[in-house]
């Protein structure tokens, strides 16, 4: 041994290494946080410039809507990995014909695969409010047009792009508390999302899902607007009455439901993604006093802050897989037709500015998004501190 290191040095350096170690194991992982991002909001901003933006904010994840070739483009090279959301109007050709599957991947994906990172398709979002507005979208061609899809990418030798769609929590839960009562809608559930769930399971996709604490607080007077906005209080909490878990904000209340209704199912394991959440930072009427840009940006500030902890839910302690704030621009709701997207929040709240930005590509908030990573912050020092500190004593070791 080196006479720099007598053998208590030795042991003392070996014990806290194992302290530090196994700190750096039971840390939390956090949840990776993405931004939705819709070309035709932002027609006067080149996507390059976009997602020029998007890099020095730091996101790892981008969510695009309505997808132009021109838009996947500009994420090519970089180390952002997309979320594709198709129009809901291609669902009945998806559904007819594999063929036009294909075709949208041939000018979609394929001229830019691998170079721009992929990681899932929604085929459309919102399908069953989508339906209700317009009679050429049938919600029971989400299926057959998700099938066609999968099969397609596999046809082309494409393995690693997953194939969902997305749900609305506003149109497709009984209720959100409790949330271990919680189940899906019938007939939506036995007619659509069981089917679509053991698709997912065959598939080791995920499950998407729109949650806006912002809506079920609007609709519930009795929810405090500091537990839907993650605020610490001693009086923001609610007790599961069934289970006596205790949920500490209104988004955590949202998943939780989410999942008791997939384990109903039987499919309480698939990984939940969370595809839009946000909260508006103008009203639409006088009644609407909670949609403003303070409470936005607290929201906001609340949310990255509560996925950087790892903490995950209650019922999933691993947390959502991901979640994308929505949205990165603010959209005029007078000349924007809604093919895809979640319609519930902007159709209950239409004329509402949900955008984390300025037409100008300035901050609308005062919030760091730079560590929306997987390990943030502090706990990437420590990962990083306990790997040189093993190697040192690996050194010594070898040294005696």
């Amino acid at each position: 041994m080196p006479p720099f290191f007598n053998s208590r040095m030795f042991h003392f350096l070996l014990k806290v290494h194992l302290l530090l170690l196994c700190t750096a194991v039971s840390t939390a992982i956090a949840t990776p946080v993405g931004m939705t991002y819709n070309p035709s909001t932002s027609k006067l901003l080149l996507p390059d410039h976009v997602s020029s933006s998007i890099q020095s904010l730091h996101f790892p994840v981008v969510r695009l809507l309505d997808p132009t070739p021109l838009s996947i483009r500009a994420f090519a090279y970089t180390n952002i990995t997309l979320l594709l959301s198709i129009s809901n109007h291609l669902i009945p050709s998806f559904a007819a014909n594999r063929s036009a599957a294909s075709i949208w991947l041939y000018s979609h994906v394929l001229p830019y695969h691998p170079r721009t990172h992929f990681s899932l398709i929604s085929v459309g979002s919102d399908v069953i409010s989508s339906a209700n507005n317009d009679i050429t979208i049938d919600p029971y061609a989400v299926l057959p047009a998700m099938r066609n899809l999968y099969l397609s990418l596999h046809e082309l030798g494409i393995r690693t792009i997953s194939v969902s769609t997305t749900f609305s929590f506003m149109n497709i839960m009984t209720s959100s508390f409790p949330p271990s009562s919680a189940e899906f809608q019938d007939p939506v559930n036995s007619m659509i999302i069981r089917p679509l769930l053991q698709f997912l399971d065959e598939t080791n996709s995920s499950f998407l899902i729109n949650i806006y604490p912002y809506n079920v607080y609007r609709i519930k007077s009795e929810i405090p607007i500091g537990y839907a906005l993650f605020q610490e209080n001693p009086h923001n909490f609610r007790d599961d009455i069934i289970t006596g878990v205790r949920y500490r904000n209104l988004f955590d209340m949202m998943v939780d439901a989410v999942i008791a209704a997939m384990a109903v199912t039987g499919h309480e394991n698939i990984p939940l993604i969370v595809t839009e959440t946000g909260w508006p930072s103008t009203r639409n009427n006088e009644a609407q006093t909670e949609a403003n840009r303070n409470y936005a940006e607290m929201y906001l500030k609340g949310l990255m802050m509560h996925l950087r902890s790892g903490m995950g839910t209650p019922l999933r302690k691993e947390g959502v897989a991901e979640a994308y704030i929505y949205q990165l621009f603010d959209e005029d709701e007078k000349n924007i037709e809604y093919s895809s997207g979640s319609i519930d929040s902007r159709s209950m709240h239409g004329g509402q500015n949900w955008g984390i930005m300025y037409d100008n590509m300035s901050m609308k908030y005062k919030i760091d998004f730079s560590h929306s990573e997987r390990f943030f912050g502090k706990d990437k020092e420590l990962v990083e501190m306990v790997l040189g500190l093993h190697l040192l004593v690996v050194a010594v070791l070898l040294l005696q």
